[in-house]
């Protein structure tokens, strides 16, 4: 669900805001560059410590040579008085001098001279880290707090707008309404049923409900350590892009994203919870679970991970009570780093069989997602093979609920659909004709999914068999 917020925030509460700190809660929404903290215009202002800052500027006049200073703000993310006050002392101390100047401030370049190759030689051997400034820990924190959707007076959702979400997935009243209280309560929720029943793709389907944007920091700094947080991969750009051109008033080390969404399956290992260095940019690449901060964090298939579930849920629940994940640097120190999101598991187990009874308690919901009833099995099929364009005989559907799925007792689950037509269109689409979902088709679709010895030669009815009898007339 979309908050109700202004179209634009007003200038005196843009220029209230200390630098390093973001829009308070309920500005502007579908305004991207809002959510956005102030720009740092001192070096005092961005919170780092100056010798760190003075290491990336020396950092990158060594990498890129001689550099205008117009390239070296937008390399480092800081705004040019902030470049421009470390550039002095460096010319003061004789590490940098004024390569080129033009006719105005920012038409200038710099180099490195002897000495200033000699200092940052030996910033590089503390840090190959070469890139955006990185945000303070104390920073982080505060935007989150910020953009929190737990915080009391954040976004519910509501019976409107879960309805306009799930109104086509077939879902009984009842499995709606412990939806709909466990995403009101922003607790932990767990989707079970049956492989196919449509959990992983429900539990995606919660995203939607809250685009508003939120502000992701491309590093962070954390006990001398910097921390990359922002991956495109995982916080897409913005839905409405306006406000993005004008940012120059805005802290250009953070970005605009929308709620990330990041989904874990059984691929999920111990190291994957940890920070990974990576020596060669010089950085601590966050874990995903982190990335997915002011978010959604769906874990698919919980029980099939190489962590045990228990120990997987009592660490991460414990952390969302506390607000902070303890994630290990291999080789050195633990960290204390933000958790915030709204975490979705999803199984196909029973849960007393994956979870522990501490688990389960603390788990907010569990939510039983099954197969579908008659009715909205088929509501489901011909709604998806209308966005396929794919021609739908009635009789067809009769004779896949009535004789396939009958007669080899498979349940009416929400994944099947899909999977026949689109083996449906693959079919045709190696015979070299349009697809059509007739009974024929269908019974070659489910053979090619469940062997060959489920239905051989079947007894189509007349009525379905019309249909299939005038495909092969064209």
């Amino acid at each position: 669900m979309m908050q109700a917020l202004s179209a634009a925030a007003p200038a005196a509460a843009q220029d209230a805001r200390a630098p390093g700190t973001a829009a308070a809660p309920g500005v502007a929404d579908g305004d991207p560059a809002a959510v956005l903290p102030r720009q740092a215009r001192t070096v005092r202002d961005t919170g780092l410590d100056p010798r760190f800052v003075t290491g990336l500027v020396l950092k990158t006049l060594h990498a890129g040579g001689k550099t205008p200073l117009s390239v070296l703000t937008g390399r480092l993310r800081l705004a040019s008085s902030v470049v421009r006050e470390v550039l002095q002392g460096l010319i003061g101390v004789q590490q940098a001098e004024v390569a080129w100047a033009g006719e105005t401030d920012l038409d200038v370049h710099y180099s490195l001279t002897a000495g200033g190759q000699r200092a940052a030689a030996g910033h590089l051997a503390e840090s190959r880290y070469v890139g955006p400034a990185p945000v303070t820990l104390a920073a982080w924190r505060a935007v989150l707090a910020h953009q929190s959707q737990r915080r009391q007076d954040a976004a519910r959702v509501g019976r409107p707008e879960l309805e306009a979400l799930l109104h086509e997935d077939g879902l009984e009243p009842a499995v709606r309404e412990l939806i709909g209280a466990a995403l009101h309560s922003h607790r932990p929720l767990l989707l079970y049923g049956p492989s196919g029943s449509g959990k992983s793709t429900l539990a995606r389907k919660f995203a939607r409900l809250r685009q508003d944007p939120v502000a992701v920091p491309h590093a962070v700094l954390v006990n001398n350590e910097v921390v990359q947080l922002y991956d495109p991969a995982l916080h897409p750009a913005p839905l409405q892009p306006r406000g993005l051109d004008e940012r120059r008033s805005v802290d250009a080390r953070w970005m605009p994203s929308q709620r990330p969404l990041v989904h874990l399956g059984a691929e999920l290992t111990r190291d994957m919870l940890e920070l990974r260095p990576d020596a060669a940019a010089g950085v601590l690449r966050a874990p995903h679970h982190l990335c997915a901060n002011s978010g959604l964090l769906v874990v698919d298939d919980l029980g099939r991970q190489r962590v045990p579930a228990a120990e997987l849920l009592h660490r991460w629940l414990a952390a969302l009570e506390s607000g902070q994940d303890h994630v290990a640097v291999p080789g050195g120190p633990t960290l204390a780093l933000p958790f915030d999101v709204v975490l979705v598991l999803a199984t196909g187990q029973a849960p007393e069989a994956v979870l522990d009874d501490a688990c389960l308690r603390r788990i907010g919901y569990r939510i039983p997602v099954g197969p579908l009833s008659e009715p909205s099995y088929r509501a489901l099929l011909r709604r998806q093979a209308r966005l396929r364009r794919i021609e739908l005989d009635d009789g067809a559907l009769d004779y896949l609920v009535g004789e396939l799925h009958r007669r080899t007792r498979r349940p009416l689950l929400a994944a099947y659909p899909h999977e026949l037509l689109d083996r449906i269109a693959d079919f045709a689409g190696f015979a070299g004709h349009a697809p059509r979902a007739d009974a024929h088709s269908l019974a070659q679709a489910w053979s090619s999914m469940f062997g060959a010895a489920v239905t051989t030669n079947p007894a189509i009815p007349a009525a379905a068999n019309g249909g299939a009898a005038r495909g092969d007339a064209r």
